[in-house]
Protein backbone atom coordinates (compact mmCIF):
# COMPACT_ATOMS: atom_id res chain seq x y z
CA UNK A 1 0.00 0.00 0.00
CA UNK A 2 1.36 3.43 -0.97
CA UNK A 3 1.31 6.16 1.64
CA UNK A 4 0.45 9.82 1.98
CA UNK A 5 2.20 10.64 5.23
CA UNK A 6 1.17 13.75 7.17
CA UNK A 7 3.67 14.88 9.77
CA UNK A 8 1.79 16.77 12.47
CA UNK A 9 -1.91 17.04 13.20
CA UNK A 10 -2.04 20.83 13.50
CA UNK A 11 -4.40 23.12 11.62
CA UNK A 12 -2.83 22.53 8.21
CA UNK A 13 -2.49 18.78 8.56
CA UNK A 14 -6.02 18.57 9.95
CA UNK A 15 -7.43 20.42 6.95
CA UNK A 16 -5.66 18.03 4.54
CA UNK A 17 -7.11 15.03 6.38
CA UNK A 18 -10.60 16.49 6.52
CA UNK A 19 -10.71 17.25 2.80
CA UNK A 20 -9.26 13.92 1.65
CA UNK A 21 -11.79 11.19 2.28
CA UNK A 22 -11.20 7.60 1.23
CA UNK A 23 -12.92 8.23 -2.12
CA UNK A 24 -10.58 11.14 -2.91
CA UNK A 25 -7.36 9.12 -2.92
CA UNK A 26 -6.23 6.33 -5.27
CA UNK A 27 -7.33 2.83 -4.25
CA UNK A 28 -3.72 1.80 -3.55
CA UNK A 29 -3.07 4.74 -1.16
CA UNK A 30 -3.63 5.20 2.55
CA UNK A 31 -3.27 8.31 4.69
CA UNK A 32 -0.94 7.99 7.67
CA UNK A 33 -0.77 10.68 10.33
CA UNK A 34 2.32 10.95 12.51
CA UNK A 35 1.75 12.84 15.76
CA UNK A 36 2.74 12.67 19.42
CA UNK A 37 -0.85 12.92 20.64
CA UNK A 38 -4.05 11.02 19.77
CA UNK A 39 -6.06 14.18 19.06
CA UNK A 40 -5.83 17.55 17.34
CA UNK A 41 -5.23 20.44 19.75
CA UNK A 42 -6.61 23.96 19.38
CA UNK A 43 -3.33 25.83 19.67
CA UNK A 44 -5.07 29.19 19.46
CA UNK A 45 -6.59 28.36 22.89
CA UNK A 46 -3.38 27.32 24.66
CA UNK A 47 -3.27 30.67 26.46
CA UNK A 48 -6.56 29.79 28.20
CA UNK A 49 -5.36 26.33 29.18
CA UNK A 50 -2.19 27.84 30.65
CA UNK A 51 -4.22 30.37 32.64
CA UNK A 52 -6.62 27.71 33.89
CA UNK A 53 -9.77 29.15 32.32
CA UNK A 54 -10.27 26.25 29.89
CA UNK A 55 -9.74 22.56 30.51
CA UNK A 56 -7.53 20.22 28.57
CA UNK A 57 -10.59 18.40 27.26
CA UNK A 58 -12.17 21.58 25.87
CA UNK A 59 -9.34 22.18 23.41
CA UNK A 60 -9.16 18.69 21.93
CA UNK A 61 -10.67 17.69 18.59
CA UNK A 62 -10.67 14.06 17.33
CA UNK A 63 -8.71 13.20 14.23
CA UNK A 64 -10.68 11.93 11.20
CA UNK A 65 -11.44 8.21 11.53
CA UNK A 66 -10.34 7.26 8.03
CA UNK A 67 -6.71 8.18 8.76
CA UNK A 68 -4.26 5.63 10.15
CA UNK A 69 -2.31 7.05 13.07
CA UNK A 70 1.28 6.41 14.02
CA UNK A 71 2.53 7.94 17.25
CA UNK A 72 6.03 9.19 17.82
CA UNK A 73 8.50 12.03 17.42
CA UNK A 74 9.97 12.81 14.01
CA UNK A 75 13.76 12.57 14.25
CA UNK A 76 14.75 12.88 10.60
CA UNK A 77 13.20 13.51 7.18
CA UNK A 78 15.02 11.93 4.23
CA UNK A 79 13.51 13.55 1.17
CA UNK A 80 15.77 11.79 -1.33
CA UNK A 81 14.97 8.28 -0.12
CA UNK A 82 11.43 9.13 0.99
CA UNK A 83 11.88 7.92 4.55
CA UNK A 84 10.96 9.30 7.96
CA UNK A 85 12.81 8.27 11.12
CA UNK A 86 10.61 8.18 14.20
CA UNK A 87 11.18 7.58 17.87
CA UNK A 88 8.72 6.79 20.64
CA UNK A 89 8.88 5.55 24.22
CA UNK A 90 10.00 2.06 23.29
CA UNK A 91 11.93 2.12 20.02
CA UNK A 92 12.90 3.89 16.85
CA UNK A 93 11.46 3.03 13.47
CA UNK A 94 11.43 4.07 9.84
CA UNK A 95 8.35 5.06 7.87
CA UNK A 96 8.43 5.26 4.08
CA UNK A 97 6.24 7.66 2.12
CA UNK A 98 5.11 8.29 -1.45
CA UNK A 99 3.56 11.68 -0.73
CA UNK A 100 4.49 13.80 2.25
CA UNK A 101 2.95 16.80 4.02
CA UNK A 102 5.21 18.42 6.61
CA UNK A 103 3.17 20.29 9.20
CA UNK A 104 5.30 19.99 12.33
CA UNK A 105 4.74 23.53 13.54
CA UNK A 106 6.97 25.84 15.52
CA UNK A 107 8.87 26.07 18.77
CA UNK A 108 10.04 29.00 20.85
CA UNK A 109 12.87 31.17 19.59
CA UNK A 110 14.98 32.59 22.41
CA UNK A 111 17.13 34.99 20.37
CA UNK A 112 20.25 33.92 22.21
CA UNK A 113 19.02 35.22 25.59
CA UNK A 114 21.01 33.37 28.31
CA UNK A 115 18.81 31.28 30.59
CA UNK A 116 15.64 31.76 28.54
CA UNK A 117 15.29 28.13 27.44
CA UNK A 118 16.06 26.82 30.93
CA UNK A 119 14.04 29.21 33.08
CA UNK A 120 10.91 30.13 31.13
CA UNK A 121 7.60 28.43 30.51
CA UNK A 122 6.00 28.01 27.10
CA UNK A 123 2.63 27.69 25.37
CA UNK A 124 3.95 26.30 22.09
CA UNK A 125 2.87 22.68 22.57
CA UNK A 126 0.20 20.89 24.55
CA UNK A 127 2.81 19.30 26.81
CA UNK A 128 4.54 22.59 27.50
CA UNK A 129 1.23 24.38 28.09
CA UNK A 130 0.22 21.76 30.64
CA UNK A 131 3.47 22.38 32.53
CA UNK A 132 2.83 26.12 32.39
CA UNK A 133 -0.68 25.65 33.76
CA UNK A 134 0.63 23.52 36.62
CA UNK A 135 3.30 26.08 37.51
CA UNK A 136 0.84 29.00 37.46
CA UNK A 137 -1.75 27.08 39.46
CA UNK A 138 0.81 26.27 42.16
CA UNK A 139 1.95 29.86 42.67
CA UNK A 140 1.03 31.21 46.10
CA UNK A 141 -0.98 34.44 46.43
CA UNK A 142 0.83 37.70 45.62
CA UNK A 143 3.31 35.97 43.32
CA UNK A 144 4.51 37.72 40.17
CA UNK A 145 4.30 36.48 36.58
CA UNK A 146 6.17 38.00 33.66
CA UNK A 147 4.99 37.47 30.08
CA UNK A 148 7.78 38.20 27.60
CA UNK A 149 6.44 39.24 24.20
CA UNK A 150 3.32 41.33 23.56
CA UNK A 151 2.14 39.84 20.31
CA UNK A 152 -1.27 38.20 20.08
CA UNK A 153 -0.32 35.18 22.24
CA UNK A 154 1.31 37.27 24.95
CA UNK A 155 -1.57 39.74 25.12
CA UNK A 156 -4.23 37.02 25.34
CA UNK A 157 -2.24 35.13 27.96
CA UNK A 158 -1.64 38.19 30.15
CA UNK A 159 -5.33 39.13 30.01
CA UNK A 160 -6.47 35.61 30.81
CA UNK A 161 -4.04 35.41 33.73
CA UNK A 162 -5.46 38.61 35.14
CA UNK A 163 -8.98 37.18 35.07
CA UNK A 164 -8.03 33.78 36.46
CA UNK A 165 -5.65 34.97 39.20
CA UNK A 166 -6.58 38.40 40.58
CA UNK A 167 -4.00 37.92 43.32
CA UNK A 168 -1.01 37.82 40.94
CA UNK A 169 1.19 40.67 39.79
CA UNK A 170 1.21 40.38 35.98
CA UNK A 171 3.75 42.18 33.82
CA UNK A 172 3.87 42.21 30.02
CA UNK A 173 7.23 42.96 28.39
CA UNK A 174 7.54 44.13 24.80
CA UNK A 175 10.43 45.38 22.69
CA UNK A 176 8.32 47.93 20.85
CA UNK A 177 7.00 51.35 21.72
CA UNK A 178 3.42 50.04 21.58
CA UNK A 179 1.94 46.57 21.87
CA UNK A 180 0.35 44.79 18.91
CA UNK A 181 2.06 46.86 16.21
CA UNK A 182 0.53 44.67 13.50
CA UNK A 183 -2.90 46.15 14.32
CA UNK A 184 -4.15 49.72 13.79
CA UNK A 185 -3.21 52.15 16.54
CA UNK A 186 -6.84 52.31 17.65
CA UNK A 187 -6.79 48.63 18.61
CA UNK A 188 -3.41 48.90 20.29
CA UNK A 189 -4.70 51.80 22.38
CA UNK A 190 -7.85 49.86 23.28
CA UNK A 191 -5.86 46.87 24.52
CA UNK A 192 -3.42 49.10 26.40
CA UNK A 193 -6.34 50.82 28.11
CA UNK A 194 -7.81 47.45 29.12
CA UNK A 195 -4.53 46.42 30.72
CA UNK A 196 -4.23 49.72 32.58
CA UNK A 197 -7.78 49.35 33.90
CA UNK A 198 -7.10 45.77 35.02
CA UNK A 199 -3.75 46.47 36.65
CA UNK A 200 -1.47 44.68 34.21
CA UNK A 201 1.82 46.54 33.85
CA UNK A 202 3.07 46.96 30.28
CA UNK A 203 6.84 47.45 30.06
CA UNK A 204 7.58 48.85 26.60
CA UNK A 205 10.97 49.22 24.88
CA UNK A 206 12.17 46.25 26.89
CA UNK A 207 15.30 44.25 26.20
CA UNK A 208 15.47 40.98 28.11
CA UNK A 209 19.18 40.30 28.48
CA UNK A 210 19.04 37.28 30.80
CA UNK A 211 16.61 35.01 32.61
CA UNK A 212 17.41 33.37 35.95
CA UNK A 213 15.50 30.96 38.17
CA UNK A 214 13.46 33.63 39.98
CA UNK A 215 14.07 36.74 37.92
CA UNK A 216 14.55 38.24 34.49
CA UNK A 217 16.81 41.09 33.50
CA UNK A 218 15.45 43.99 31.47
CA UNK A 219 18.30 46.13 30.15
CA UNK A 220 20.33 44.24 32.80
CA UNK A 221 18.02 45.47 35.58
CA UNK A 222 16.95 42.55 37.75
CA UNK A 223 13.17 42.11 38.11
CA UNK A 224 11.97 39.42 40.49
CA UNK A 225 9.50 37.04 38.90
CA UNK A 226 8.10 33.78 40.24
CA UNK A 227 7.29 32.58 36.72
CA UNK A 228 8.39 33.82 33.29
CA UNK A 229 6.36 32.79 30.25
CA UNK A 230 8.05 33.22 26.86
CA UNK A 231 5.92 34.37 23.91
CA UNK A 232 8.62 36.42 22.18
CA UNK A 233 9.00 34.66 18.89
CA UNK A 234 8.90 31.24 17.24
CA UNK A 235 10.85 29.25 14.67
CA UNK A 236 10.26 26.01 12.74
CA UNK A 237 10.99 22.89 14.78
CA UNK A 238 14.56 21.58 14.78
CA UNK A 239 13.99 18.66 12.41
CA UNK A 240 12.74 21.10 9.76
CA UNK A 241 15.58 23.54 10.37
CA UNK A 242 17.97 20.63 9.79
CA UNK A 243 16.61 19.88 6.32
CA UNK A 244 19.11 20.64 3.56
CA UNK A 245 16.72 22.71 1.44
CA UNK A 246 16.43 26.41 0.67
CA UNK A 247 15.01 28.50 3.50
CA UNK A 248 14.29 32.16 4.17
CA UNK A 249 16.05 34.25 6.81
CA UNK A 250 13.70 32.91 9.50
CA UNK A 251 14.37 29.25 8.56
CA UNK A 252 11.00 28.71 6.89
CA UNK A 253 11.18 26.41 3.87
CA UNK A 254 10.88 28.19 0.54
CA UNK A 255 8.25 26.50 -1.64
CA UNK A 256 7.00 26.50 -5.20
CA UNK A 257 3.66 28.13 -5.97
CA UNK A 258 2.16 24.65 -5.58
CA UNK A 259 3.38 24.42 -1.95
CA UNK A 260 5.94 21.68 -2.48
CA UNK A 261 9.69 21.85 -1.93
CA UNK A 262 11.59 22.73 -5.14
CA UNK A 263 12.95 19.53 -6.65
CA UNK A 264 10.62 17.41 -4.49
CA UNK A 265 7.14 17.49 -6.06
CA UNK A 266 5.87 14.87 -3.62
CA UNK A 267 6.91 16.78 -0.46
CA UNK A 268 4.62 19.60 0.68
CA UNK A 269 5.03 21.96 3.63
CA UNK A 270 2.09 23.53 5.47
CA UNK A 271 1.76 26.03 8.29
CA UNK A 272 4.48 27.47 10.51
CA UNK A 273 7.32 25.73 8.65
CA UNK A 274 6.43 27.26 5.26
CA UNK A 275 7.79 30.53 3.88
CA UNK A 276 4.70 32.53 2.93
CA UNK A 277 3.98 36.25 2.38
CA UNK A 278 1.72 36.33 5.45
CA UNK A 279 2.16 36.08 9.19
CA UNK A 280 1.71 32.49 10.39
CA UNK A 281 -1.77 31.69 11.69
CA UNK A 282 -4.21 28.81 12.03
CA UNK A 283 -6.37 30.37 9.34
CA UNK A 284 -3.45 30.59 6.92
CA UNK A 285 -2.47 26.96 7.55
CA UNK A 286 -6.01 25.87 6.74
CA UNK A 287 -6.10 27.88 3.51
CA UNK A 288 -2.78 26.40 2.49
CA UNK A 289 -3.99 22.91 3.38
CA UNK A 290 -6.96 23.34 1.05
CA UNK A 291 -4.66 24.25 -1.84
CA UNK A 292 -2.33 21.33 -1.12
CA UNK A 293 -5.33 18.99 -1.36
CA UNK A 294 -6.18 20.42 -4.79
CA UNK A 295 -2.62 19.80 -5.98
CA UNK A 296 -2.55 16.25 -4.61
CA UNK A 297 -5.79 15.43 -6.42
CA UNK A 298 -4.41 16.84 -9.67
CA UNK A 299 -1.20 14.84 -9.30
CA UNK A 300 -3.09 11.61 -8.66
CA UNK A 301 -5.27 12.20 -11.74
CA UNK A 302 -2.23 12.99 -13.89
CA UNK A 303 -3.58 16.46 -14.65
CA UNK A 304 -1.45 19.47 -15.49
CA UNK A 305 -0.94 21.63 -12.42
CA UNK A 306 -2.43 25.15 -12.53
CA UNK A 307 -0.19 27.94 -13.80
CA UNK A 308 -1.12 30.02 -10.76
CA UNK A 309 -2.81 29.48 -7.41
CA UNK A 310 -5.67 31.54 -5.98
CA UNK A 311 -4.76 34.23 -3.48
CA UNK A 312 -5.20 32.99 0.06
CA UNK A 313 -7.63 35.59 1.37
CA UNK A 314 -7.76 35.74 5.15
CA UNK A 315 -10.91 36.82 6.96
CA UNK A 316 -9.14 38.69 9.73
CA UNK A 317 -7.67 38.21 13.19
CA UNK A 318 -9.46 38.16 16.52
CA UNK A 319 -8.01 38.27 20.01
CA UNK A 320 -9.52 37.96 23.47
CA UNK A 321 -9.16 40.04 26.61
CA UNK A 322 -10.49 37.54 29.11
CA UNK A 323 -13.94 36.05 28.63
CA UNK A 324 -15.90 39.27 28.10
CA UNK A 325 -13.89 41.59 25.86
CA UNK A 326 -11.84 41.26 22.71
CA UNK A 327 -10.36 43.03 19.71
CA UNK A 328 -9.49 42.34 16.11
CA UNK A 329 -9.76 43.05 12.42
CA UNK A 330 -12.45 41.68 10.13
CA UNK A 331 -10.95 41.79 6.66
CA UNK A 332 -8.40 44.50 6.07
CA UNK A 333 -10.16 47.59 7.43
CA UNK A 334 -12.99 46.76 9.87
CA UNK A 335 -11.73 47.03 13.45
CA UNK A 336 -13.88 45.50 16.19
CA UNK A 337 -13.50 45.81 19.96
CA UNK A 338 -15.29 44.92 23.16
CA UNK A 339 -18.01 42.36 23.66
CA UNK A 340 -18.72 41.98 19.93
CA UNK A 341 -15.14 40.98 19.17
CA UNK A 342 -15.16 38.39 21.98
CA UNK A 343 -18.44 36.91 20.78
CA UNK A 344 -17.09 36.71 17.24
CA UNK A 345 -14.04 34.82 18.43
CA UNK A 346 -16.16 32.42 20.46
CA UNK A 347 -18.34 31.86 17.41
CA UNK A 348 -15.36 31.07 15.20
CA UNK A 349 -14.12 28.54 17.74
CA UNK A 350 -17.58 26.93 17.99
CA UNK A 351 -17.84 26.64 14.21
CA UNK A 352 -14.41 25.03 14.00
CA UNK A 353 -15.35 22.42 16.58
CA UNK A 354 -18.75 21.85 14.95
CA UNK A 355 -17.26 21.22 11.51
CA UNK A 356 -14.67 18.93 13.08
CA UNK A 357 -17.38 16.73 14.53
CA UNK A 358 -17.12 17.77 18.17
Amino acid sequence: MRKLVILGGGYGGMKVMQQLSAKDIPHDYEIVLVDKLPYHCLKTEYYALAAGTESDHEIRVPFPKHVRRQYGNVQNIDLDNKKITLSNDTKGETLEFDKLVIGLGAEDKYHGVPGASEHTFSIQSMEETRRTYEAISNLPPRSSVSVVGAGLSGVELAAELRESRHDLTVRLFDRGETILPMFPRRLSNYVTSWFEKHDVEIISNSDITRVAESALYNHDERITSDAVIWTAGVQPVQVVRDLNVEKDRKDHIILTKHHHIPGYPDAFVVGDCASLPYAPSAQLAEKQGEQIVSILKAQWKGEELPSSMPEMKLKGTLGSLGKKKGFGMMGEKAAVTGRVARLLKSGVLWMYKYHSGV
